[in-house]
């Protein structure tokens, strides 16, 4: 199938705008011939609803949907929600090629691939047109954003340099040495891409900013900074040089624009260190907020800061979703963010009014010397929590009885006192939900027609601990990098945990030096990249991974002649002892189910309309344990059909549909990875499909790959 001159494209879009007769099984032909439609944004539509008005496959018939094609992508992870323009399906694989597919067939039209060596979870790409001739394709790969001819898949000389912005420029630092990735697409409007980026969580790191770029030229037009700078709002909630040494406050999950009023709606993250505030007193505006800016100019309209002062990684971690409701007799266009410790919050979208109370409500002064955390937290009182938020004796495990008596003996050794109670030393403190949430980078889906609000969560506890850091006379020593860079997430002991975080105590065994350079600058899977280290840091890091408490001996005497450019920004005194989940012996959560959940959330009066269990766990369904809930990453979509589809749990493989209405399952598949993603639904030829990125990165003990899925009703 030769591409010629964008010819076959062109013809695809105007068979695109037909509707056919289906067939059925039965061979009768049906009179529910699906219209055009297209999925062409990251989230279904610039709202972010995750909605289709399509509704050849609904209630009654979803139980029939079948296969339709496959395309598998090799080893790696994926997370990308595909974009579908005309009968065109882009989609990136684990090595963030992008692929130009046949919606309809999975056919390859056109690749390209940026030449990217770090291997960092790709969400989607954009699309833009100027409704003319001129159809471009907006992909992030690592520190680039490139601009492609939609058609070919050529990149477009003209924007940027060679076709790529570098969007490591402009933040004040060294280019080459700043931690920026681009992990979620950016959000169009008018002739703009508006971005954020992913970075360290640890110092240094790139200073938040959400940027405005020309699509047709690749040039800067407009930057808000989330740590603002001298004469900025939001400058008195930092101390006075945080805007040269602090990190991150940045937005990672991507954004959502109304495009009538002009509004981008950019949630953020925490500050850097994640768990160590000592040197960034106060409140840290414009971290943990969700900002209403002027998409033509970047200057704030509005913000509400959902944790002031964040040491707990309670980022926002997916972009809210516009949406319309009921509100006291009154029709209100509004803006919903969900967070990680399993809140909603409802705004005003024009004002930033709440339109639920929101209770600023005490909490625990910190005992770590040096560190002021703040008094009091942010708490909406509706709609309820969507996952639970104190974890107590009642609620341990009892899946057995051996089990039961392990988390009794466990939990007694535990601080337990709810959210937001700052980290000690003298013993780990419970975090309910976990650090993955609550809600989690999925986010959430809305029905147009009801303002009905539907989101996935996790509901599994994790612990916390700090110590005391190493003395700043090993600042440059590899143990000492270890420590701030790596620790966090590996543990102070190398041992890891869990399948998310690899044990470490073994890499010089398993890795050479060259692949653990490339792991480290590249970045990979969860893990982002570190272009920060100078090279002598690195070969310190590397040696110390290599040798372990053997390079111990040596380190401080090597120390002195090892650069200590990563240590520009204050060093913290304490330091975060790694991410552990709370489970039992047998690696279940150490707690009653469920451990996973979706909720079904009416937005016009703060309402429960359901909540069910997702995803289970094989092993346990083989022994007669079933409706466990298990964790799961990705989102659900919703369609006029009245079905709400998701995949996301990762242990069980399965993608399901639920009656929007009731929660009742009414179908579900297994796929061939876990469907760690969210879907997307369209409409070719008068068939409508559901398309599905799946990966075993998640789950190292199943099978490995990552294939799409698309499904469809017999024809």
């Amino acid at each position: 199938m030769a591409l010629r001159d964008g010819r076959l494209i062109r013809r695809y879009v105007g068979l695109a705008l037909t509707g056919l007769l289906i067939t059925t099984t039965a061979g009768q032909s049906t009179a529910i011939s699906a219209p055009r439609q297209d999925w062409p944004v990251y989230g279904g539509a610039s709202a972010g609803d995750r909605y289709s008005p399509l509704d050849q496959i609904n209630r009654t018939n979803v139980k029939s949907l079948k296969q339709a094609w496959r395309i598998d992508t090799g080893p790696g992870g994926l997370q990308d929600s595909p974009i579908i323009v005309g009968r065109m399906a882009y989609v990136l694989t684990p090595k963030q090629v992008l692929l130009a597919l046949d919606g309809a067939t999975g056919k390859q039209i056109w690749s390209f691939d940026p030449g990217v060596t770090g291997v960092l979870p790709s969400r989607g790409v954009s699309y833009w047109t100027d409704g003319k001739s001129d159809r471009r394709i907006l992909m992030g790969a690592m520190g680039a954003l490139w601009a492609l001819n939609a058609d070919t898949g050529k990149p477009i000389s003209s924007f940027g340099q060679a076709g790529q912005a570098n969007m490591r420029e402009g933040l004040g630092s060294d280019p080459a040495a700043t931690p920026v990735f681009m992990t979620t697409p950016g959000s169009i409007y008018k002739d703009l891409i508006i971005v954020g980026f992913r970075t360290s969580e640890t110092p240094p790191a790139a200073a938040g900013a959400i940027r405005a770029y020309d699509v047709r030229t690749g040039k800067l037009r407009w930057t808000f900074n989330t740590i603002p700078r001298p004469g900025e709002v939001g400058y008195d909630s930092w101390p006075k040089t945080a805007w040269r040494t602090a990190g991150a406050a940045n937005n990672w999950t991507g954004m959502v624009v109304d495009q009538a009023r002009g509004i981008v709606y950019a949630p953020t993250g925490s500050a850097i260190p994640d768990f160590i505030g000592e040197n960034r007193k106060g409140n840290n505006l414009f971290a943990n907020s969700l900002l209403a800016l002027d998409a033509n100019s970047g200057k704030r309209i509005w913000h509400f800061q959902t944790t002031h002062h964040d040491i707990w990684d309670r980022d926002l971690p997916s972009p809210p979703v516009l949406l319309t409701v009921k509100h006291k007799g009154q029709s209100i266009d509004a803006v919903a963010q969900a967070s990680k410790p399993g809140f909603v919050f409802l705004f005003n979208r024009a004002t930033g009014k709440p339109l639920f109370p929101i209770q600023e409500r005490a909490f625990p002064k910190s005992d770590i010397p040096g560190e002021q955390a703040s008094p009091t937290q942010p708490i909406p009182q509706k709609p309820a929590p969507f996952a639970r938020q104190t974890l107590t004796a009642d609620m341990l495990t009892t899946r057995t009885a051996e089990a039961h008596s392990w988390a009794v003996k466990a939990f007694a050794s535990l601080r337990s006192d709810g959210p937001y109670v700052p980290f000690g030393l003298d013993r780990e403190t419970v975090v309910f939900p976990g650090f993955d949430g609550g809600a989690e980078w999925g986010g959430q889906a809305v029905d147009r027609k009801t303002g009905v609000f539907y989101i996935n969560s996790n509901d599994v506890p994790w612990l916390a601990k700090l110590r005391k850091a190493a003395t700043n006379s090993d600042a440059g020593s590899g143990s000492s990098i270890y420590e701030q860079q790596c620790a966090a997430c590996h543990g102070t002991d190398r041992k890891g945990s869990g399948k998310d975080f690899p044990d470490l105590s073994t890499a010089g065994s398993r890795l050479t030096s060259p692949e653990l350079n490339a792991i480290i600058v590249g970045g990979r899977g969860r893990m982002p990249g570190f272009p920060q280290l100078s090279s002598a840091n690195l070969e310190a890091l590397i040696s110390f991974l290599r040798q372990g408490p053997a390079a111990a001996a040596s380190d401080k005497a090597a120390s002195a002649s090892v650069e200590a450019s990563i240590f520009t920004a204050p060093t913290p005194t304490y330091v975060f002892t790694g991410y552990k989940k709370f489970q039992d012996p047998d690696g279940y959560p150490a707690v009653k189910p469920p451990w996973g959940q979706l909720s079904a959330i009416d937005l016009n009066t703060g309402a429960y309309l359901w909540q069910v269990p997702l995803g289970e766990y094989p092993d346990l369904v083989a022994q007669g344990i079933r409706n466990t809930g298990s964790e799961n990453y990705g989102g659900p979509i919703i369609t006029a059909g009245g079905i709400v589809v998701i995949a996301a749990t990762i242990f069980d493989r399965k993608i399901r549909a639920f009656d929007s209405k009731t929660g009742a399952q009414l179908w579900e598949e297994a796929l061939p990875y876990a469907g760690n993603a969210t879907p997307a639904t369209y409409a070719i030829d008068g068939r409508q499909y559901i398309l599905i990125a799946t990966s075993g990165a998640r789950d190292r003990t199943g099978p490995q790959g990552s294939a799409y899925v698309a499904y469809a009703l017999p024809n």
